[in-house]
């Protein structure tokens, strides 16, 4: 098959053959429709963790099942179905408590011994977290995937995979907002346009969007945004607190760095929560005011939405199928593999929402 991939860290991509094992008994075979490029993509393209290389990167992935094995029972060839980094063992202590993103054993890579899932001659190819969607097929372990929709498009169903879950579980899962509340959303890029429509799903009352860029604030009204804040103009924090009066109930921050999140500390009325979606780089420091925490005001983290994909997937499918979740603005590239590239480079200045690979 053609895949995209990476040898060399800073360096482009480059559209190789990679063979492809035969599907374990607990894994499944996909033949890829659409996989969406995400900043995380980017960011390992550049060398912000010491992966092993060669790496297909790429973990937003939609497409037909053409192989299982044989202890599979999820899903079958011909099933439509999405992937998720979110994967899950269902047994360890996390598994158990309902929290998958942390789980312990992710199956991520094969067991010593068997032959790699990927490979160019005699070398092991890594699939970044244990899909590598830039390729035209993915071998997965069965639990890093969704059933479809039969009706539900597979352009638009890769990116539930991670930027609509993300987004959506941040507000639904982690920061639990209640229809009437307020809520403030720092950074609408692909993953904070989602927090925004969350939010409007979740019946908020008032949705400020901050951002720099003007065009990334028009699209933040069009996906559910009541107020918007430029902030190269204004002070966020005062114009925030300023719009609702005191403070908002939420703040959710998909940046990840610290002024940022201190900003959204500071947007938070009495007993408000601020919840940070943003990846930072781990030498980032947060400074917040003690005698706020008197104020009985929250931060905290929450990793992929703290989603539950089997559930939140095919959820977030019917609400699109019903027109009550917006995608279709959502994906505002479409480009063949051979301009992975050009989609990966975009995404240091991103205009649009979201750009898909497409086979």
């Amino acid at each position: 098959m053609k895949a995209a991939v990476l040898r060399e860290f800073d360096s482009d991509l480059e559209i190789e053959d990679v063979d492809v094992a035969d599907p374990a008994p607990d894994e499944v075979l996909i033949r890829v429709a659409a996989s969406g490029v995400c900043h995380s993509d980017r960011t390992m393209q550049l060398g912000a963790q010491p992966l092993a290389l060669p790496l297909v990167l790429g973990h937003e992935a939609a497409g037909v099942v053409e192989r299982v094995g044989d202890d599979v029972a999820y899903v079958r060839p011909g099933d439509r179905v999405a992937t998720c980094a979110s994967a899950f063992c269902g047994v360890c202590r996390w598994c158990m408590r309902g929290e998958l993103q942390h789980c312990e054993e992710k199956k991520r890579s094969r067991p010593p011994g068997l032959r790699p899932r990927l490979s160019s001659g005699d070398r092991a190819v890594e699939a970044f977290v244990g899909l590598g969607g830039f390729a035209e097929q993915l071998l997965v372990h069965e639990r890093t995937v969704v059933r479809l929709p039969d009706e539900m498009p597979l352009d638009r169903a890769a990116l539930l995979g991670c930027a609509v879950i993300t987004g959506l579980g941040a507000v639904r899962r982690a920061a639990k907002v209640q229809a009437g509340e307020t809520v403030a959303v720092i950074g609408c890029g692909g993953v904070g346009l989602n927090v925004v429509q969350g939010a409007r799903i979740a019946g908020a009352s008032r949705i400020v969007a901050v951002d720099r860029i003007a065009g990334k604030l028009d699209l933040a009204r069009r996906f559910g945004a009541t107020d918007t804040v430029d902030a190269g103009a204004a002070d966020p924090v005062e114009a925030v607190r300023e719009l609702t009066g005191g403070g908002v109930d939420h703040a959710i921050e998909v940046v990840g760095v610290a002024a940022t999140i201190e900003q959204a500390f500071q947007m938070l009325d009495t007993m408000g929560t601020a919840t940070v979606v943003g990846v930072a780089r781990p030498d980032v420091e947060v400074r917040i005011p003690a005698t706020d925490l008197l104020l009985e005001k929250r931060l905290q983290g929450t990793k992929m939405g703290s989603t539950r994909f089997r559930l939140d997937i095919p959820l977030y499918s019917r609400l699109y199928l019903d027109g009550r979740l917006e995608l279709d603005a959502l994906l505002s590239d479409r480009l063949p593999l051979s301009d992975v590239n050009t989609a990966l480079a975009g995404l240091d200045n991103p205009l649009g929402a979201r750009a898909v690979l497409t086979f």
